[in-house]
């Protein structure tokens, strides 16, 4: 039996984050993951201003991230054609970047590893139980663990979460995603960021972001319930790149390097139960339904939710679980329901041609609103900030990115 404070189910960047806290914390720690790293994630590979403050907090370098591509522009193509640029600070520390998911969790987690995590890889979950003060679990190769706290950071549908019996049947997530790597890109989206509102996707999108060597992660992302099924994703991605905005933003070489591949995306995290088990375990990440709901990014959700799940153990101690959870929950509402809501609203407007037209037209409209929107939409600052006037400062969308 493998004793620990805390174990975390889930190398990813939520668990990664939780472990790293927790270790530099003086706790012991123990994160197993069913998989071996590097190993592919399906995501956009877009890292906004808020992830990328957390992961150098974390101490990650980007040198460490092979395919690592800071993003200087983005662009934004309305339903009806119109395309806007929308410029990002130069010279004040990078707002956006681009990397792979199986380059970038491989790095994350590497830090965890430095800071005296006991990371064990190709070992799954298969049981748990919490008795009067301690979380049980059984996981394959090692065998029983026991630790006072567990952190499920493993997935939407956690084997965590399932185990101890607080799993919702059927959960299909609220979004889908769909993204395929390309080679050969000599376009413009070599070197900069698309987003496409397309009219038969809203609220969804496609993109295209940049990576090194003229690559290029492409997908779209669609609502539940929307106009396609995720049935009908396969049927339409050939006529999606056959659009020509999309042609000519990938140049003529553009061509498919691996197979496509799809996953849905859990985003409702004002609806979840973040804790269970007494308090003796606490989700984070996709576990959380974390995700934004307005625009599929998880990253910076992740990175967060396991900080703050590692600060409420930290400050609750071993024997007041029922604090811990109380401490992260909080925590939760604070800095992502409210997030959260405004992003609802905001689909709401989406939701038709009309919205997203008026959207990129206001943001459009002057210098100012393109810089502004540029470092709202990388969440340089918390979404609903207006809503939320505990969270003002007078530096609102002045600071320096991350990595100055």
């Amino acid at each position: 039996m493998v004793l620990a404070d805390v174990a975390v189910v889930g190398g990813g960047p939520a668990g990664a984050a939780a472990a790293t806290c927790l270790a530099r914390a003086g706790r012991r720690v123990v994160l197993v993951d069913k998989a071996r790293f590097p190993r592919d994630k399906i995501c956009g590979d877009g890292l906004t201003t808020g992830a990328l403050r957390l992961l150098e907090a974390l101490g990650l370098r980007p040198a460490a991230v092979g395919s690592w591509q800071p993003v200087g522009q983005a662009v934004v193509r309305s339903p009806t054609g119109r395309q806007a640029t929308f410029p990002l600070p130069s010279g004040q520390g990078t707002f956006a970047a681009v990397a792979r998911r199986a380059d970038l969790d491989a790095a994350v987690l590497d830090r965890a590893r430095g800071a005296g995590v006991d990371v064990r890889e190709g070992e799954a979950l298969t049981g748990a139980v919490v008795d009067a003060d301690r979380v049980r679990l059984q996981v394959e190769g090692t065998g029983e663990i026991s630790a006072r706290y567990a952190i499920g950071a493993d997935g939407m549908w956690s084997p965590l979460r399932r185990c101890l019996g607080a799993a919702e049947a059927g959960y299909r997530g609220e979004w889908h995603a769909f993204r395929q790597y390309f080679s050969g890109v000599r376009g413009d989206a070599a070197t900069r960021l698309h987003v496409w509102f397309e009219p038969d996707l809203l609220p969804g999108y496609a993109w295209s972001f940049p990576l090194p060597g003229g690559r290029a992660n492409v997908g779209f992302g669609i609502q539940r319930g929307g106009r396609y099924s995720t049935q009908d994703m396969a049927r339409v991605w050939p006529d999606l790149l056959g659009r020509d905005h999309v042609r000519a933003a990938l140049g003529p070489d553009a061509h498919a390097e691996s197979p496509h591949r799809a996953w849905p995306i859990p985003a409702r995290i004002d609806r979840v139960e973040v804790s269970t088990g007494g308090g003796r375990a606490l989700f984070v990440g996709d576990a959380a339904a974390a995700t934004d709901p307005m625009t599929g990014e998880g990253i910076g959700q992740a990175l967060l939710t396991g900080m703050r799940a590692a600060e409420a153990i930290d400050g609750a101690g071993p024997y007041a679980p029922a604090e811990a959870a109380r401490r992260y929950t909080r925590a939760v509402r604070r800095d992502l329901v409210a997030d959260h809501h405004m992003s609802v609203l905001l689909i709401r407007a989406l939701r038709h041609r009309r919205g997203a037209e008026g959207a990129v037209r206001v943001a459009d409209a002057t210098d100012w609103t393109r810089r502004n929107f540029a470092r709202w939409l990388f969440e340089d600052e918390p979404r609903a900030a207006a809503l939320t006037p505990a969270r003002w400062h007078r530096k609102f969308l002045a600071r320096p990115g991350a990595y100055v």
